[in-house]
């Protein structure tokens, strides 16, 4: 042997032993840091540098060719946590680094460090961290290496103690269930959560109390941050939106607000009106609102009517737009007044009901009934005094009609008056909308009131249009009526109405267009449509006249033939 290969022989005995006394104080500055003591003793039981025999070999050739620089790198990497001072400098090192390069001038990549773990017995890993019960929770080693995404890493920490840093007291009494969570998730989702932990008055508690939400709720909000999942239902939705905007959580909110759209039915159309009322969601309460007008005899006979608030209840008596006849209506109205007095606390008795009532029984039209169903109904129930009585008999009698403190304007649904004219003679499929206007034009040879049109709705699944409704005066483009609004619909063939805000008159011999702009799926439309078509109205003693033609220029299509817009809605 040389005397230059001696004299390495030396250099490297004593950088040997340097390597040993700094990763020995290395070893001890990792333990104080809790990073995995375990597998860093594993080296020798002095913390020295001769390699152990559960270090098993890997696939580049015996441990004999590798220094303990090389192990300890290999340790460090495994763990995620290599430091600038951990990278060998002397040619020695970096000869033997370099053995285990890829080979190429690309910097070494971990697949040594693979082999390792992939030979090493799979075994958990206790966590120096402890949760707030005082018991060590267990993982798997090395479950970031298990997850190739950060999706599934940051998912894999939903309610799961590993790394939380704050512990939320859900619910009440025995109900109450521990739910861990990640600040840094939860300020990313949530502006309410921002301030609470990051604001000027942000808390130093580790542990929060939520008792006004539901366990259920409040977990369905942090799964929707924590990995974009939806999970709602029936019997959770409301408590998941209460818990989505009281955290800011907006688009969660519109998922459970679509989602009670979606399933929304004349049987729960009022409780979930109180409900959207309650959390200001204007949008689902038109919907409700809508529902409520196609299916009003449905909406009032359903269990959940009686239950609602009298501001709820004053909302809908003051719609013109009820398809229930006002006998009807003011039976609905006599359940709720006894439901209230149960609810109050009050004995049944008309003066009771009237009291709880309040204005709202001033909303019922009165003067719409006929006189026959006023003498056997709201005559006799003893809600009405002696003097309003009087007043109805009189309106009911009299010609020209004296002034009543009840409102006269008929509701434009179902009042004995209402008309629908369908100018087509089949339905088929499809129909499409790209922001476009569907217009037919019709004249009428009487004088009549429009109050809205009938449309088509979505081919075999339930879906909500969007429509721009409106009646244009062709002749000077003027639009005499408009309205925003939407519908659902349940995939069927049957028209559904739109209705405008306020009755607009038709002259007759007049061109009026009807438009209206859907945003929705496909939709059924109309064939064979008919030029002109007559109506009977007063019981047969009177015909009108319509006259369809097709408006030209900026039109998605609709004509005399086909297209949408198949009814016009009005009374006489």
């Amino acid at each position: 042997m040389s005397t230059h290969a001696t004299l390495d022989d030396d250099c490297v005995s004593s950088r040997l032993q340097s390597l040993r006394l700094t990763n020995h104080r290395e070893d001890e500055r990792d333990a104080t840091e809790n990073r995995a003591g375990d597998l860093t003793r594993s080296t020798g039981s002095d913390g020295g540098a001769g390699p152990s025999s559960s270090f098993p070999s890997s696939s580049r050739g015996p441990l004999r060719n590798i220094t303990v620089a090389d192990i300890m790198s290999q340790t460090r990497r495994a763990l995620n946590f290599v430091g600038d001072e951990d990278q060998p400098t002397s040619s020695t090192v970096a000869r033997n680094d370099a053995s285990i390069s890829n080979g190429d001038n690309r910097p070494p990549t971990n697949a040594a460090n693979t082999s390792y773990l992939e030979g090493r017995p799979q075994s958990n890993v206790v966590l120096e961290n402890l949760p707030a019960q005082g018991q060590p929770s267990t993982v798997m080693y090395n479950w970031q290496g298990t997850k190739a995404t950060m999706r599934e890493r940051i998912a894999f920490l939903f309610n799961n103690e590993i790394l939380s840093d704050v512990t939320f007291l859900v619910g009440r009494g025995a109900q109450q269930q521990r739910i861990p969570a990640h600040k840094l998730v939860l300020s990313c989702g949530s502006a309410v959560f921002d301030a609470m932990f990051n604001g000027t008055l942000a808390t130093a508690s580790s542990e929060i109390e939520v008792p006004d939400v539901e366990p259920t709720a409040f977990l369905a909000v942090l799964l929707f941050l924590y990995t974009d999942e939806i999970q709602i239902d029936p019997e959770t939705v409301m408590t998941t939106l209460y818990t989505a905007k009281k955290y800011a959580v907006s688009a969660l909110e519109k998922h459970c607000v679509d989602f009670l759209k979606t399933n929304l039915t004349s049987d729960n159309a009022f409780l979930l009106l109180t409900q959207a009322r309650l959390f200001d969601e204007p949008q689902l309460a038109s919907v409700c609102l809508d529902t409520i007008d196609r299916f009003t005899t449905e909406a009032f006979n359903a269990d959940g009517f009686t239950d609602i608030d009298i501001d709820t209840l004053m909302i809908v008596l003051e719609r013109d737009t009820l398809h229930v006849r006002e006998s009807k209506l003011f039976q609905a109205v006599l359940r709720w007044s006894e439901a209230e007095c149960v609810r109050r606390q009050l004995s049944v008795t008309p003066e009771n009901q009237r009291l709880v009532l309040g204005n709202a029984l001033s909303l019922v039209r009165f003067p719409l009934m006929s006189k026959e169903e006023f003498t056997a109904g709201a005559a006799q129930s003893g809600l009405l005094n002696y003097s309003e009585i009087l007043s109805l008999f009189s309106y009911f009698i009299l010609n020209p009609k004296p002034s009543v403190e009840f409102q006269t304007v008929p509701r434009c649904s179902i009042t004995g008056k209402e008309q629908t004219v369908c100018r087509f003679q089949h339905t088929t499929s499809e129909w499409g909308y790209f922001g476009t206007s569907d217009r037919i034009r019709f004249s009428v040879d009487k004088r009549i009131f429009l109050i809205g049109y009938g449309v088509y709705g979505s081919m075999q699944k339930p879906a909500i249009y969007d429509v721009t409704m409106e009646l244009i005066h062709t002749a000077s483009g003027k639009v005499i009526a408009k309205n925003t609004t939407s519908f659902s619909c349940d995939g069927s063939k049957y028209t559904y109405r739109i209705m405008f805000k306020e009755l607009a008159e038709i002259l007759p011999n007049t061109i009026y267009t009807a438009s209206a702009t859907f945003k929705g799926p496909l939709s059924y439309y109309g064939i064979k449509g008919l030029k002109t078509v007559l109506m009977d109205y007063d019981s047969g003693n009177g015909k009108v006249k319509f006259e369809f033609s097709s408006e030209m220029g900026e039109n998605n299509g609709t004509s005399i033939e086909k297209g949408q817009i198949p009814e016009l809605i009005f009374y006489t």
